[in-house]
């Protein structure tokens, strides 16, 4: 990530995996995943970190899943200043014939806090 790398970083992925980012809608596919990571990189602030808490692999080792947490800086839109998310993350993994494996599901969760209830009950209403 660090190094900004959009083949690197798409290379992590099955052919037909789905990545889920908060706020965006889901990119399917290896061509959708690298499109994502085009923009994001292009974000002279970008910065992504990760810090994996648990690792587990399935008793047939095909299988494997990491959670963590990950801090994310990204450009404002509006205000153009940097701003940080913190987060979790969780990743399904498949080995491959070959033996590697790579990432088929690939989500992030951002910690912001709950909208207030009185914004949710608008929502609702606005939705009727």
């Amino acid at each position: 990530m660090a190094a900004k790398d959009v083949e690197k970083n798409v290379a992590h992925y099955a052919d037909h995996a789905s990545l889920l980012m908060p706020n965006m809608a889901i990119r399917n596919g290896k061509d959708a995943i690298r499109g994502m990571f085009k923009g994001m990189f292009a974000d002279p602030n970008f910065a992504l970190g990760f810090g994996p808490t648990k690792v587990e692999v399935s008793k047939g080792g095909d299988l494997a899943y990491s959670q963590g947490t990950y801090t994310m800086t990204t450009t404002d839109p509006k205000t153009k200043r940097p701003v940080t998310e913190k987060g979790k993350y969780l990743t399904i993994y498949g080995k491959q014939a070959d033996g590697s494996w790579k990432a088929s599901e690939d989500m992030i969760n951002a910690d912001a806090p709950a909208a207030p209830a009185k914004v949710l009950r608008a929502r609702k209403r606005a939705r009727k």
